[in-house]
């Protein structure tokens, strides 16, 4: 609790409640608001709100710059104008000191640092999990350099720590805002805890660096670090050194000669096939994790963040995409309501409707003017009105689409995002949703019947064990063991907690008001 205070304290102090939008807002959030307000400080009065986010949240640690990480791929949650804010914080703390380094090593590996490297440099960067090393390995041909990353000492039971507050804010927010319940806060937090121990073992990163360069083994201009898989370990990863220019430095792609033109086809169609070919895409393609090496290549980095779509999701994305180019409507509704996103209380001619009002405002335009991006966020604003719920998955896949069209039309203002996505949506939905598609449909059904025909016999025995035990309840009525019993009073009397610590949080806001309004 004393950590949750702490947070809202700074947060107050530096004036990001007080920025946070207020409109709708009416009764105790109304007046939370403008005591939020009268608490901040000065010159935080004044500040942007990205400047005001970036410093409370510096001062909060390295969990909370997590936090702001992960919320700013969720403008469902947040709103889209704060989720721009939070992706403007920089991910940069201060290096820890090179000894704790080569602990961290030497206790992942279970060898001295000297037998696994030549020589390890001072680091070259530092994030909220980790920092970055040059180091040079020996190898029959000789020296070669790599780039060793260390997870930051203590941050798994520092964010461990932070994060019974995340769940506790979480918690009262389904509770007492029963408005935002549709967004699933708790779930949003439990999906933030998943991903967040998944970045900090190293060993899951390098599988997904090395997952993601078999699938792109064949793909022209794109390919992703070698992964040294006898130096890495949870706290350690050891990669290829990247020799290339940043794609965030115009000035110097162009004195290298790259064609900038060429290099924002290649990224778009680089990320469109991870995503419907693979379904496995790099979640956080800033320009700051993509270089572009010699040969003209772009290449990857720092896969710490990735996303994943089954098939359902990818033939969804494709489907809508061809709807709106084709002005299928009433097929995109359709989709929509196959796939189950929107309730089937709906209706889907209302639907089509609503989807409508977003396509047909874009035809007519210049194709390079259209931002596939800025289509599915509206896509996800109308579907709001219609219950749809949140799709982690859909949100996380919308947001880096936006981080990579930037990219593509920072190196190409006249960028046609239509054009360059075609070979790829184009072929995608050829194999997938033609007479190829059905038959692969086809034969999967085949085999999920084989399956199930196999597991007949257990599953009848399980229906005569449901059978006896719904007799005996209806004979005896339902009954906890003594542990369910133990489990329900105490969580019954963590809400009762809960709702009395809320209302001392108001009573401390209202003395601290008080007071700044007297002295």
């Amino acid at each position: 609790m004393f950590r949750l205070v702490r947070a809202g304290w700074i947060l107050t102090r530096e004036g990001v409640i007080a920025a946070l939008p207020a409109e709708g807002l009416t009764g105790l959030p109304a007046f939370g608001h403008r005591v939020a307000g009268l608490l901040a400080r000065r010159r935080a009065r004044t500040a942007r709100r990205s400047e005001r986010l970036s410093r409370a949240i510096n001062k909060l640690g390295p969990s909370y710059v997590k936090l702001g990480q992960f919320l700013a791929t969720r403008p469902d949650v947040v709103g889209t104008e704060v989720a721009d804010d939070l992706a403007l914080l920089q991910d940069q703390l201060d290096f820890f000191p090179m000894a704790a380094s080569v602990r961290a090593i030497e206790s992942s590996l279970g060898r001295p640092a000297g037998d696994l490297y030549a020589s390890i440099g001072d680091p070259i960067a530092a994030a909220s999990i980790a920092q970055v090393h040059p180091a040079f390995i020996d190898t029959p041909e000789g020296q070669r350099k790599v780039a060793v990353k260390v997870v930051r000492p203590g941050v798994r039971q520092r964010f461990t720590n932070d994060l019974e507050s995340f769940f506790l804010v979480a918690r009262w927010q389904e509770r007492y805002m029963p408005s935002t319940r549709r967004l699933r806060p708790v779930e949003v937090t439990r999906t933030l805890a998943q991903t967040t121990r998944i970045e900090m073992d190293l060993r899951l990163e390098a599988a997904a660096l090395s997952e993601i360069a078999e699938n792109t083994a064949n793909d022209p201009g794109f390919r992703i670090p070698t992964v040294d898989w006898e130096r890495t370990g949870r706290d350690v990863l050891t990669l290829e050194w990247i020799d290339g220019v940043k794609m965030s430095d115009i000035d110097g792609l162009v004195a290298a000669g790259h064609d900038l033109f060429k290099l924002a086809e290649t990224l778009i169609q680089s990320f469109l096939r991870h995503t419907l070919r693979d379904g496995f895409f790099h979640a956080d393609m800033h320009p700051g994790n993509l270089f572009v090496d010699a040969t003209g290549n772009i290449v990857a980095v720092d896969f710490g963040i990735t996303g994943r779509l089954g098939k359902k999701e990818r033939r969804f994305l494709a489907e809508i995409l061809y709807g709106f180019i084709t002005r299928d409507y009433v097929r995109v509704a359709e989709v929509h309501f196959e796939a189950g996103y929107v309730p089937h209380h709906h209706d889907v001619a209302s639907f089509a409707q609503a989807i409508r009002a977003i396509g047909e405002p874009i035809h007519g335009q210049p194709a390079e003017t259209i931002s596939m991006a800025k289509l599915l966020t509206l896509l996800f604003e109308v579907t709001e009105l219609f219950d749809m719920q949140t799709r982690p998955e859909l949100v996380m896949l919308q947001k880096t689409m936006v981080v990579v069209e930037g990219v593509s039309r920072t190196l190409n203002p006249h960028f046609n995002m239509w054009k360059a996505a075609e070979p790829v949506v184009g072929d995608w939905i050829r194999r997938n949703l033609g007479p190829q598609g059905i038959y692969v449909d086809a034969r999967e059904g085949v085999g999920a019947v084989m399956h199930l025909a196999r597991q007949l016999p257990e599953l009848v025995a399980r229906a005569d064990r449901l059978s006896k035990e719904l007799d005996q309840m209806a004979q005896h009525g339902l009954r906890f063991d003594a542990p369910t019993a133990e489990a329900i009073g105490r969580a019954e009397a963590r809400h009762t907690r809960s709702g009395r610590v809320a209302l001392w949080v108001i009573a401390v806001c209202s003395i601290l008001i008080t007071y700044s309004l007297l002295f």
